[in-house]
């Protein structure tokens, strides 16, 4: 009976595995099919690529009007520049200018991976029905701004993309081992890729923590002193820290070199257009962007038209209820458990500050900075699913409005 049941195991196994190959395939087909006919004309990460290879941190050409700091006949990128480092060997392989071209492969590459480790991570805290994996993978890839971003691309949408596959992989790392050094050289990646998922990064080391115990220690004393210190928390947060501090550092020194002050990242800097420039005088980071970023992020809805599809966006932003309005699937996970509440603080975390920011996102559909943080709500949502046994039709269906809105963001991102 044992070679049964083992049997049974491992054909589960493939299947599984199966199941998760596919969902990358088609998600990657979707992607670029939406993707392949948007010129973003911005792809300033294959650039910068190019001239790290020869040895600078500025760009000879400006690619754009906006989102470029121009100092001297040097031309710096503002954006958080991680990714960079991802397309570095094809850049150097075929140069910027090919690279550049086939940036919607590269980004639907992105987001299709981005669609397998949400499949992974909820089975890594878990999911056990195959079903709602898929239905889980589906809301994250199509039912948030991931298919936005991929479609338009360019320097401002890559990053999201990116930061949310490094975002995912540490989740499922500390759903999983826990392994302090790894989570913060992720979670130092993910800040260079964008800079709000810092502020997730101190809930990173009190989740590490979890489950230690009085006995644990205990226990250590039997085997000498570096037992004893392999189980204090001062030794995660040590790890977690030693892990972060390369990007930190990277930070610090590309920032002193492009501007002069390792304080200067360039976002005050750069060129925009008139009616963001008026937003930025008003403070980088402000209370004052509050109420618009919320209105954004919660309450704005595009205009009804008569015509297909029956309504169009202003490109400032629209609710997340009707773009995502199955991410409040994330309100059931089980509240008693203190990881649930360290996901909710990750969540507030880094959301907060792109709520303080001034810039708001434009152009997009929906509001794309909450994809910084949608990674932490999509963790819960799968442990809603793992506590209580299956998604329910009502948040299926919810999900597929929410796909059907987004599919809509398709058309619009060549027509607005």
């Amino acid at each position: 009976m044992g070679w049964r049941a083992s049997g049974a195991a491992a054909t589960a196994t493939v299947f599984h595995r199966f199941v998760g190959v596919g969902l990358v395939v088609a998600s990657f087909v979707v992607y670029l099919l939406c993707a392949r006919g948007f010129n973003a004309g911005h792809g300033d990460f294959f650039y910068l690529a190019d001239a790290l290879l020869h040895g600078r941190t500025w760009l000879i050409h400006a690619l754009g009007q906006f989102d470029v700091v121009t100092i001297g006949d040097r031309f710096s990128v503002p954006f958080a520049p991680f990714p960079t480092f991802l397309v570095l060997p094809l850049v150097a392989l075929v140069g910027p200018g090919t690279a550049d071209t086939w940036q919607p492969i590269v980004n639907a590459a992105f987001a299709a991976i981005d669609v397998w480790l949400m499949w992974v991570l909820a089975g890594r805290i878990g999911v056990r029905r195959i079903a709602d994996r898929v239905w889980l993978a589906v809301l994250f890839g199509f039912s948030t701004q991931i298919w936005w971003v991929n479609t338009r691309g360019g320097v401002w949408h890559t990053g999201h993309l990116v930061a949310s596959l490094l975002t995912l992989l540490v989740l499922i790392e500390l759903f999983g081992r826990r392994r302090v050094l790894l989570v913060g050289l992720l979670g130092g990646a993910a800040f260079l890729s964008r800079a709000p998922v810092l502020f997730a990064v101190p809930f990173y080391g009190l989740w590490a923590l979890l489950g230690r115990r009085r006995h644990d220690l205990r226990d250590g004393f039997g085997t000498g002193a570096e037992s004893v210190f392999r189980n204090l928390p001062l030794r995660a947060w040590a790890l977690l820290v030693l892990g972060f501090a390369p990007a930190l550092a990277f930070y610090l020194w590309y920032n002193a070199v492009r501007f002069g002050s390792p304080f200067e990242s360039g976002y005050e800097l750069a060129s925009l257009p008139p009616f963001l420039e008026v937003q930025r005088r008003e403070g980088l980071f402000s209370i004052v962007h509050l109420a618009r970023n919320l209105d954004y992020l919660l309450w704005h809805l595009p205009r009804l038209i008569p015509d297909p599809p029956f309504f169009r966006p202003d490109g400032l932003g629209m609710s997340i209820l009707l773009t995502s309005p199955a991410l409040l699937y994330a309100l059931r996970a089980p509240w008693r458990d203190r990881r649930t509440w360290l996901l909710a603080s990750a969540f507030a975390a880094t959301l907060l500050p792109n709520l303080l920011y001034y810039g708001g996102g434009w152009l997009q559909y929906g509001y794309r900075y909450a994809l910084d943080a949608i990674p932490f709500a999509m963790a819960l949502c799968a442990m809603a699913a793992a506590t209580r046994g299956r998604i329910g039709r009502g948040w299926k269906a919810l999900i597929v409005f929410g796909v059907v809105v987004n599919a809509v963001g398709v058309y619009w991102a060549y027509h607005l």
